[in-house]
């Protein structure tokens, strides 16, 4: 079992003298000795001749240089200071020597004089010396005055040649007067001359340069700097999404690359340094901040040159794929319930959080020490709250008036959120950093103080907003020191493709769902949820049961029950008294019942209702676990929540409470199938009476029972249409869009014969369609209707527009013009940035969950052509589908099926049981065989 791997500092390779580069300088790039060779190349040859020598020199050192860069760093894959110096210095030797080719070869003066002068100078990052393997290379040729024809040739020439060796180069020529007056115009131009530095060329030019800038362009409008690129910042965080998003980008994303950059910038700017370090003395940063400032500046770095690496190109989004393949490069390893990629992402969002941490310090001393009387980070409060004693206003923010005061007493550490939240106010960086300091104050004296948990409680309960409280405290690492059993939930990803956030912002994001629902924010997209609320519940035991349900996420034993064990002990420490911690666990132990039977079960099967009701027991828990379900999902991430999951976490709701509260007696399929017949003959009012008799006795119980009304009149009059035409080889289709459930309702009616259900999903499957659910019905007079509910590609009923041509299409599948096991082979391939997830098949056969069907559940990979496999093997052994029930979580399926055999009978044999399973595992494996092709 690995642990976090070695700092760099303990696995750096050979340096040179100074300790800049990954490995020896002449490894890199040989300066002297490359332009010995070309010097010796140039000898009594032609510009042609001499410039494909050259050419090939440059070619064989930059290939070398990069392999050896590559090397070193695979060795020290943490030293992402000196790899940064190192493809610097790479560059540097390329361009240099284009320089050196051009002026002294391919395009010499005849008779230089004082116009003819250029300067060649790095901007941007390269300007800094921070490169990564492919980042661009930026450039900047400096004239005196208009650029003569000699200075343009010469730049020509090199941009040939370092295009030729394959560079990406960004570049502009200029005079000295051009950069200031730009410079003046574009905040984006001032930002890449801020970081100039001077390559070769002429020096005094450059220099003439340098102090030009500082004088006419670095040298007022800091506070319209500051701004470009505070707003700067906020349209990179809104276009990329937040800290916490499972697929971040490194360079641009919020915590990333881009804004410690950014603070260095104005940094600069500002103070005219040219390093962080230089911070520090200025009282800008602690020396320990500074460290934290390095530390994860380094690990992005690193993250982000083994992405260039392994991609062979300039890669900023950290993909699923990417984060397996980087984990494993920088060393990461497995561990009991954890795999190293989680690990990995896990220090990625802690180091994100830092930067996030170092930027509001950074800005706010900022605030203190220049000329702004408004804030840089927030511009909403315009008036001055009145605060209680012991706090005061700095910039709008609230802070603490006496350290040495305010620590006397530990359980400041807890108000100063309280009063944050009761003001309104953001919390100053310098209170922040206090509590970071003290942490260990926050000991178990504290932890069981009645008064701490009253102050913990009511952060949770009484100010309307929690998750604003609750992800500061977080991201100080007091939540984590208040209750210990949070900590190793902190910044851990889950590594799939269904949670978009980390488990600790899941749990902020579910609370943050739960109180505006409580806000009557909600009342529309939630109307059960909501009056739920309204009647009133006991509100401590939702809270604090969502803020510990997955707080046992990422060990080997199952997070439920763990979590139920976790939650006996805190619940009572957060002040909950025993019924109510009781209570507390058991939400924690069942928090996935209600959405697992939702998804995976049919719902419209008395029996499901039963078993849940009879776990539930009591109304109480019953509505507890229905709001606790809802945020939950909704917590999981922005798309994650809709009509279909809503309509069915509604109906089991309703139907549960009906049984709790009336008796299961009601639940009987022969009160169902009354019922459903009373509502088909009130649909049909202009049918006579025979032929709804005919309609009503032609179906089994489970018909009755498993569809809405709706679909019993579509149904009806689809057999009648079928039987008035005599067509016993023929069907009839209609495609019905179901609003209220995300879905549109694909509905069959045919004569019924063996392997209809799979053809008819491998139709679907064929026309880009996803089924969500699936019930088929045999008649007693020999039809089958099935009806299938499908989604397009985006997770939305179809546009109403689009159903004939669908229709169509499914028609010319379903009457064998396509066939579907061969078209689908070129559907079934799996994205490259899924294929990172581990996802194992597991095969179970429930005969306790159905009165009269088993259920074989099917978890595994999933891919489009999945459920025409699995009918398909189905239909194969015979096995009568009357039921799929199919439940996505990213890339993972659970596909349920409500199955009989050829009597009737349900699969008990063990025997038959392990063929159909091997059955089922071969036709897992033959598609993803084909989906990896």
């Amino acid at each position: 079992m690995a642990s976090e791997p070695a700092h760099p500092q303990q696995t750096r390779r050979r340096q040179d003298p100074d300790g800049l580069l990954i490995c020896d300088p002449r490894d890199i790039f040989d300066v002297a000795g490359i332009r010995d060779r070309i010097d010796a190349a140039a000898a009594g040859k032609d510009p042609t001749a001499l410039r494909a020598a050259v050419m090939d020199i440059l070619r064989e050192a930059k290939a070398a240089g990069r392999e050896a860069i590559a090397e070193a760093f695979a060795e020290a894959p943490f030293a992402a200071r000196p790899l940064t110096r190192s493809y610097t210095f790479l560059t540097d030797g390329l361009v240099t020597a284009a320089l050196h080719v051009a002026v002294s070869y391919l395009q010499p003066h005849p008779t230089p004089h004082s116009a003819e002068r250029l300067a060649v100078i790095a901007v941007g990052g390269y300007g800094r010396g921070e490169m990564a393997p492919f980042s661009d290379v930026d450039l900047l040729f400096l004239t005196p005055n208009k650029i003569t024809s000699w200075a343009e040739n010469v730049i020509e020439t090199m941009l040939y040649m370092l295009w030729d060796l394959k560079l990406k180069v960004g570049h502009a020529s200029r005079t000295v007067r051009d950069c200031v007056k730009l410079g003046h115009e574009d905040f984006t131009i001032r930002t890449a001359l801020l970081e100039h530095r001077f390559l070769d060329g002429d020096a005094q030019l450059a220099e003439k340069f340098a102090s030009t800038l500082r004088q006419e362009l670095f040298s007022d409008g800091a506070r319209a700097f500051i701004e470009a690129k505070l707003s700067e910042r906020e349209a990179r965080h809104r276009k990329q999404g937040e800290r916490y998003v499972v697929e971040p980008n490194v360079k641009e994303g919020k915590g990333g690359l881009r804004d410690l950059q950014s603070l260095f910038w104005i940094a600069k700017y500002i103070h005219g340094v040219q390093d962080v370090a230089e911070l520090v003395p200025l009282g800008v940063f602690r020396p320990d901040e500074f460290a934290r400032f390095e530390e994860a500046e380094d690990f992005l770095w690193a993250v982000r040159a083994h992405m260039h690496l392994a991609t062979g190109r300039a890669t900023e989004q950290l993909t699923f794929d990417l984060q397996v393949e980087v984990a494993d490069r920088m060393g990461y390893r497995d561990r009991a319930g954890r795999r190293g990629v989680e690990i990995f992402m896990q220090r990625y969002f802690r180091e994100a959080t830092a930067v996030g941490d170092l930027t509001r310090i950074f800005l706010t001393k900022l605030e203190a020490i220049h000329l702004k009387s408004e804030p840089l980070l927030e511009r909403i409060f315009r008036r001055r709250p009145k605060v209680r004693d012991g706090y005061k206003v700095i910039n709008n923010r609230l802070a603490i008036v006496d350290p040495k005061a305010f620590l006397s007493d530990k359980l400041n550490l807890l108000r100063l959120f309280e009063e944050g939240l009761r003001t309104g106010m953001l919390i100053h960086p310098d209170a922040m950093r206090l509590v970071t300091a003290n942490l260990a104050l926050i000991d178990d004296d504290m932890r069981n103080d009645k008064e701490a948990q009253r102050i913990f409680l009511d952060l949770l309960l009484k100010h309307g907003n929690p998750e604003r409280a609750l992800r500061r405290m977080n991201e100080l690492g007091v939540l984590a020191a208040f209750i210990p059993e949070f900590e190793p939930i902190v910044a851990m990803m889950q590594f799939n493709m269904y949670h978009s956030y980390t488990v600790d912002e899941h749990i902020i994001q579910c609370i943050a769902q739960l109180a505006k629902l409580e806000r009557g924010e909600l009342k529309e997209a939630l109307p059960t949820s909501s009056t739920i609320l309204k009647r009133g519940v006991n509100r401590r035991i939702l809270y604090v049961a969502l803020l510990l349900h997955d707080i046992a996420k990422g060990r080997p034993e199952d997070h439920s029950i763990l979590g139920a064990k976790i939650a006996r002990q805190v619940a009572p420490r957060l002040g909950l008294n025993k019924s109510e911690s009781e209570t507390v666990e058991w939400l924690v132990r069942y928090h996935l019942l209600m959405s697992d039977l939702a998804q995976k079960r049919d719902i419209a099967d008395p029996r499901t209702i039963r078993d849940f009701a009879k776990a539930v027991q009591t109304t109480k828990r019953l509505e507890l676990l229905t709001v606790l379900t809802v945020c939950d999902i909704r917590g999981v991430g922005p798309s994650t929540w809709n009509n279909w999951k809503a309509a069915l976490i509604r109906a089991l709701y309703r139907q549960t409470r009906k049984a709790l509260q009336g008796g299961m007696e009601d639940l009987t399929r022969e009160n169902r199938g009354a019922e459903a017949k009373r509502a088909l003959r009130a649909a049909l009012p202009d049918w006579t009476k025979a032929l709804l008799k005919a309609e009503t006795a032609r179906h089994y119980p489970p018909y009755w029972q498993g569809l809405h009304v709706t679909a019993h009149v579509d149904f009806a009059e689809m057999l009648r249409e079928l039987e008035e035409k005599g067509d016993s080889a023929g069907m009839v289709i209609r495609l019905h869009p179901d609003e209220d459930r995300d879905a549109t309702r694909a509905s069959f009616v045919m004569v019924d014969h063996p392997g209809i259900f799979a053809r008819i999903a491998g139709a679907l499957a064929l026309v880009g369609a996803n089924v969500v659910d699936a019930r088929s019905y045999t008649t007693k007079d020999g039809y089958v209707t099935d009806a299938f509910w499908i989604q397009d590609a985006e997770g939305r009923p179809y546009e109403v527009s689009r159903l004939p041509r669908l229709t169509q299409m499914i028609q010319k599948t379903l009457a064998g013009e396509v066939i579907a096991a061969e078209a689908l082979k070129s559907r079934d391939k799996i994205k490259k940035r899924e294929k990172a997830f581990n996802v194992p098949t597991h095969v179970t056969f429930d005969n306790e969950g159905s009165d009269i069907y088993t259920i074989i559940e099917v978890d595994t990979r999933d891919r489009p052509g999945l459920l025409y496999d699995l009918a398909s093997a189905l239909a194969s052994a015979n096995v009568y589908i009357a039921n799929a029930v199919i439940a996505t979580y990213g890339e993972q399926v659970v596909d349920s099926f409500y199955v009989k055999d050829m009597f009737g009978l349900k699969y008990h044999s063990p025997a038959k049981q392990k063929s159909l399973e091997a059955k089922l595992r071969q036709a897992v494996a033959a598609g993803a065989e084909r989906a990896d092709g």
